[in-house]
C-alpha cells in the first residue's frame, strides 16, 4: 500500500479513536483498515495503536508517528496546492474550533455561507469550551476569545466582548439593583463552570481590582443553562456580552454594574503558520474574518 495513504489511514484510526469509524470517514471496510494499521505497525516494528475489545488508545510512539503524518500530510497538499498555481482550487477537509455558544451563534453561519460557495471543501467543526492544542488535534482553524499565549500561530483580532453582570427585570424589582460589585456576595447567583473567564468575579473600581467570591446556589456547566435561569428571574450571573445581547435588546435581561466591567476581551481567527497555506484555510480565514468583523454584536459597547 503506498505510503501516505497508510499515514492517512493511521490518522484517522489516531483522530477517531474507532476502527469502523475511520473506515466510515475514508469510504473504507473495517477489515481494510485493520490489516493496513497491522501492517504499518509490523513495518515499523513498533505498537502504535493499543487495542482493547471496548477502545483504542493511541500510544506514545504512535503519538509522535501520528503528529509526523499530519505535517507530511499537509506538506503533501501543500505542494499540491503550490503545483496548481496560486488560483489552486479550495478542497478538502478543514477543520474548525471555536466555544460552544460562539461557535453556534457565530461560526456556524460563516461555515454554512463558506460551504456554499466552496462545493469541493468539507468542514469538521469542533465547538468545545476549552482551548484546543491545534497541532496535536489537527485543527486548521480556530475562533479564540481572550488574550493569546504566545506562539508560532498567525492570528486576526475581528472583534472583542464584555464580561458582563445580568439578571432579569423580575429579579431587580423583588431584590434591588445592585450598585457595587460586593453587594453580589449576598445575592442569589447562578454560575457557569464552563469557562474560566466566567468563574472568577472580578471587576475594576477607582482603587483598581475588585475581587468577588459570590456564593452561587445554583451552579451549571452551560452557558445558556445560566442565561435561562437569569431570564426565569431565579438571579444574577455573569456571561459574556454577544450571549445575551438578544435578551437584553428585548428586555428579558438588564445589564448591570457596568462602571466597574474589566476591559473587553478580544477575538482573533488563528490559523497555523507554513510556507504555503492551504487555500481551503487562507479563503476560510479571510471569509471568517470579513464577516465577524462586520458583526455589531462583536464591536465594543454595542456588543450587549
Amino acid at each position: 500500500m503506498d505510503r501516505f495513504k497508510e499515514m492517512q489511514i493511521f490518522q484517522a484510526v489516531a483522530e477517531e479513536q474507532n476502527f469502523a469509524s475511520a473506515a466510515r470517514k475514508l469510504g473504507m471496510s473495517a477489515p481494510s483498515v485493520t490489516r493496513a494499521v497491522a501492517a504499518l505497525e509490523q513495518r515499523l516494528g513498533t505498537l502504535l495503536l493499543a487495542r482493547t475489545t471496548r477502545s483504542v488508545h493511541v500510544t506514545e510512539s504512535g503519538q509522535r508517528y501520528v503528529e509526523d503524518c499530519r505535517r507530511i500530510l499537509a506538506e503533501l497538499d501543500e505542494a499540491e496546492e503550490s503545483a496548481g498555481g496560486v488560483h489552486a482550487q479550495a478542497r478538502g477537509l478543514l477543520t474548525v474550533t471555536a466555544p460552544v455558544l460562539f461557535g453556534e451563534l457565530f461560526v456556524t453561519p460563516v461555515m454554512v455561507d463558506y460551504l456554499a460557495n466552496h462545493p469541493a471543501v468539507q468542514i469538521k467543526a469542533l465547538l468545545v469550551d476549552r482551548v484546543v492544542n491545534m497541532l496535536d488535534e489537527g485543527i486548521d482553524v480556530a475562533v479564540r476569545i481572550g488574550d493569546l499565549p504566545d506562539g508560532n500561530l498567525n492570528c486576526i483580532r475581528v472583534g472583542e466582548v464584555r464580561r458582563v453582570v445580568c439578571a432579569s427585570p423580575g429579579y431587580l424589582a423583588r431584590h434591588g439593583r445592585p450598585s457595587h460589585p460586593s453587594e453580589l456576595e449576598a445575592a442569589s447567583v447562578v454560575m457557569s463552570a464552563s469557562s474560566s473567564l466566567l468563574t472568577e468575579w472580578e471587576f475594576s473600581g477607582p482603587q483598581g481590582r475588585i475581587q468577588v467570591i459570590p456564593q452561587p446556589r445554583l451552579v451549571v456547566t452551560a452557558n445558556q443553562a445560566a442565561i435561562n435561569a437569569a431570564k426565569l428571574g431565579w438571579g444574577i450571573t455573569r456571561v459574556l456580552s454577544y450571549q445575551i445581547a438578544e435578551a437584553v435588546q428585548s428586555g428579558a435581561l438588564e445589564l448591570l454594574l457596568e462602571d466597574f466591567e474589566l476591559e473587553p476581551l478580544p477575538i482573533h481567527v488563528v490559523h497555523q503558520g507554513g510556507r504555503r497555506i492551504p487555500a481551503k484555510v487562507r479563503e476560510f480565514v479571510d471569509f471568517c474574518v470579513a464577516q465577524l468583523a462586520a458583526d455589531r454584536a462583536l464591536q465594543g459597547k454595542e456588543n450587549g
